[in-house]
């Protein structure tokens, strides 16, 4: 059997399925900002990028800046949405938060990471807020 070729076709399925996730996440995104508003959270930025990563939302709870990473996940159990944020998006994660700090709030800002798992299933969407959800990770 030869090599597989990548056809026009199979992209165009490979954009459709990645169009479809993007809409999930953004989706999701949505419904945990809603959720986080009724708890008392204040955004301050969401989709912050820069060369390290991404950090879906930095919010403000209380006098404590929390970077949110949300794990949206259609007919799959909560526990999977809780469970995509692995020991490697940890260390993703903890990168992009100390270049914010550093960048913007100095390192002596009381801040936490917080995970927003979110399933839709069949009926409402289950959404969970794991406060403090991991420490900051290095390699």
């Amino acid at each position: 059997m030869g090599p597989v070729l990548f056809t026009e076709r199979a992209s165009k399925g490979f954009a459709e399925l990645t169009r479809q996730r993007l809409d999930l996440g953004k989706f999701g995104e949505e419904l945990a900002l809603e959720h986080l508003k009724r708890l008392g959270y204040k955004s301050i930025v969401r989709n912050y990028r820069c060369p390290l990563g991404e950090l879906d939302l930095i919010a403000k709870d209380g006098d404590t800046l929390v970077f949110v990473e949300i794990k949206t996940r259609k007919g799959k159990s909560l526990e999977y949405a809780k469970e995509a944020v692995d020991a490697r998006k940890r260390v993703k994660l903890s990168k992009v938060a100390l270049s914010y700090l550093k960048s913007k709030e100095g390192c002596e800002t009381k801040a936490r990471f917080d995970v927003v798992a979110i399933h839709l299933g069949e009926n409402r969407p289950e959404v969970e807020v794991i406060k403090n959800a991991f420490e900051l990770a290095y390699e």
